[in-house]
């Protein structure tokens, strides 16, 4: 018996039969057509992973041609009894912040706070300050994000006060410490610097000469702005809250118009609200010097500039293990004008942050 051939025929001819024959164009129509939406998925998903892939190479070439900074630090007590001076130097600070922005590939911090009357407003913004720039730090795709970093510092400096106060108030007897502060923030090439009080920072820029023989000589650029009471806008601002200004002080007594601190006199007009500037760096730029007022009170901005110049031109240096001639030299440029002030008759504290620049 044939198997194909003497197959019994159907019983019912018309009904399940017509029906199944006809959803059979049916079925294939629809697995075409989720066989071509699946082709267009995978095109989708082939052009999405290309152009993450095409955007993280576009940032890892950003990232190779920015500004590498590295700190190189000298304290010296003077003839004071007490360091009241405090530091921090952070080459990379992210490992503190969530997550980037995401154009930001780097973020650098350095900061100086000079304290007085006592050490512990410059110790507490020492240890505080960077983690209140961190959590307010602006991050994930944003836009216009120098507009919301210059907000960030603003704000950071606020709630570093506030906190501060809200310590030493606590206090019994209440603290009465205050610190200037000077703080430079480097985003990728731009470097943001908020100031309060009369610590400085300044950059060291060279340019070619007008003459034929190819010489480069330095420019000093001032990247903060002081805050002392004999500043006309400084003083006004005392006086309209109630204050007076005598000697040069506020009330007689306080040097500077601005700080982190000082509770006391907060309500005589002195504020917490820094100066922030910006500057972006170029490959012209060889390194800023970021010191309390130690070292500008023996030393003028060019002055300190041309000294590390000087240093870092010598000759021969010794060399030292697990440093480069470069680094050899900015360390012994950084020690020695912190050492030079001290020489030239300054009894402040001292600090200095040398930060060299390289492309």
């Amino acid at each position: 018996m044939d198997l194909f051939d003497d197959l019994p025929e159907p019983t019912q001819t018309s009904g399940p039969v017509s029906a199944a024959v006809t959803a059979q164009p049916q079925s294939t129509k629809e697995e075409e057509e989720e066989e071509v939406e699946k082709r267009l998925k995978r095109k989708r998903e082939d052009a999405e992973c290309d152009k993450k892939e095409g955007e993280e190479e576009v940032k890892k070439v950003c990232k190779e041609g920015l500004p590498v900074l590295k700190g190189y630090v000298a304290a010296r007590r003077g003839e004071r009894d007490e360091m009241q001076d405090a530091h921090v130097v952070l080459p990379d600070m992210s490992s503190y912040l969530s997550t980037l922005p995401g154009q930001v590939s780097n973020v650098s911090y350095f900061a100086v706070f000079d304290g007085h009357g006592g050490a512990r407003a410059s110790r507490f913004a020492a240890e505080h300050l960077h983690h209140n720039l961190a959590k307010k730090f602006p991050s994930g795709e944003t836009e216009n994000v120098d507009k919301l970093i210059k907000k960030c510092l603003l704000d950071t400096f606020r709630q570093t006060d506030e906190d501060f106060l809200k310590k030493a108030s606590s206090q019994k007897p209440a603290w009465k410490d205050g610190t200037t502060a000077t703080c430079v923030l480097v985003v990728d090439d731009m470097i943001y610097v908020a100031n309060l009080g009369d610590s400085r920072a300044v950059l060291c820029r060279m340019e070619a000469t007008s003459g034929a023989d190819g010489q480069r000589r330095s420019v000093t650029l001032a990247l903060s702005k002081e805050h002392n009471p004999t500043i006309y806008e400084e003083r006004m601002r005392i006086q309209r809250a109630g204050g007076t200004v005598r000697d040069g002080r506020v009330l007689g007594v306080l040097e500077v118009s601005r700080s982190i601190g000082d509770g006391q006199y907060k309500r005589c007009g002195v504020i917490s609200t820094p100066d922030v500037r910006r500057c972006q760096l170029t490959a012209n730029d060889r390194f800023i010097i970021l010191a309390c007022d130690g070292l500008f009170k023996v030393f003028s901005a060019d002055e300190a500039v041309k000294f590390v110049l000087n240093v870092l031109q010598e000759g021969s240096v010794e060399p030292k293990p697990g440093l480069t001639d470069k680094e050899v030299r900015f360390e012994a440029a950084c020690q020695q004008l912190a050492s030079e002030a001290v020489r030239r008759g300054c009894a402040d504290n001292v600090t200095v942050i040398l930060l060299s620049i390289g492309f």
